[in-house]
């Protein structure tokens, strides 16, 4: 067994960043899905209401790569009033070949933040107008700020707003965020955030809508990541009606868990084969935006192929060397 690889956290965030690297490789990642050949099940997800946790676990087959990533994800939103992070986590990694280990990522979670938030920047690179300039976070928690980082990877971001259901909390990430030709600020009014922002990303674990569809305006585009749970739901479900274009980042997973699945329900969109997917639009398969005025939403619940991806970028980092 001594040819398994056990890295840990403080090594893969040495030579793992967000940065737009990442971003190309998970941009990657769902234009293979859409090219097919891929194997992604469905993700195994637990919920414990009792222990405001979950836990999910993840895992995709990319043909070429030299091995594929198991993920288990655990979430227990409990976690920060006793002085721990709500998520954290490990990926195996086992040979495309054999099936034997190759290595064990102890990671803490840290690269599933990471291409978590890449992919809210392949969203908004394919999907936000070119000049968009304001972004509006609607929380307060590590990916709220790791998701404004992406942001300004892909588009030219110089102001932002936070809202978060605790202003103090909102108030310490604006000042944080704020400097390097960046302006942030907080706000407590949800609907100032919306209307202020050229791109909205919702980033909680909200089981009722914080974003409304009269908020929105035209030329905004919207990326959801917070509902990864059939539980959860960040959107209003009319915000699915409102907008010209909805993407999935798998339409197996958001008719389940996403926000797609709230507007199923209620009603407010059709599920007709029309619904494009993320790799869709990043391989010209399907449209992306094709107007400046049109509102768009990326519904993003979270992909194997995603954790496939960026721990083989991590594996291969260390092979390098």
């Amino acid at each position: 067994m001594s040819d398994i690889r056990i890295l840990h956290e403080t090594d893969l965030r040495a030579r793992i960043a967000l940065d737009t690297g990442a971003i190309d490789v998970v941009e990657r990642a769902f234009a293979r899905l859409a090219e097919g050949g891929v194997e992604m099940p469905p993700v195994m997800s637990m919920h414990m209401p009792d222990v405001n946790g979950e836990v999910d676990v993840k895992t995709a087959y990319v043909p070429g790569l030299p091995g594929f990533a198991v993920k288990i994800s655990p979430g227990f939103f409990d976690n920060p009033a006793k002085g721990l992070p709500s998520t954290s986590g490990l990926m195996v990694v086992l040979s495309t070949e054999t099936g034997r280990v190759r290595a064990v990522l102890l990671d803490n979670g840290y690269l599933t933040d990471v291409r978590t938030a890449a992919a809210g920047g392949v969203a908004a690179r394919h999907l936000a107008r070119g000049d968009a300039a304001r972004a509006a976070i609607f929380g307060a928690g590590l990916q709220a700020r790791m998701q404004l980082r992406a942001l300004c990877l892909v588009r030219p971001i110089a102001e932002a707003v936070i809202w978060a259901r605790d202003p103090a909390k909102s108030g310490r990430l604006a000042a944080e965020l704020s400097g390097n030709d960046l302006a942030v600020r907080a706000t407590a009014d949800p609907a100032e955030a919306a209307g202020f922002a050229d791109v909205i990303v919702t980033t909680t674990p909200a089981t009722e809508p914080i974003l409304m569809a009269d908020w929105l305006r035209p030329g905004q585009h919207v990326t959801a990541m917070g509902s990864d749970q059939a539980g959860k739901g960040e959107l209003d479900p009319a915000c699915l009606a409102r907008a010209d274009l909805y993407v999935a980042d798998r339409l197996a997973q958001t008719r389940k868990m996403g926000e797609l699945r709230a507007a199923l329900a209620a009603g407010t969109i059709a599920d007709d084969g029309s619904l494009p997917e993320l790799g869709e639009v990043i391989t010209g398969r399907r449209p992306g935006r094709t107007a400046p005025e049109q509102i768009t939403i990326a519904d993003l619940t979270g992909t194997g192929v995603q954790d496939t991806a960026i721990a083989t970028r991590a594996l291969a980092a260390f092979d390098q060397e």
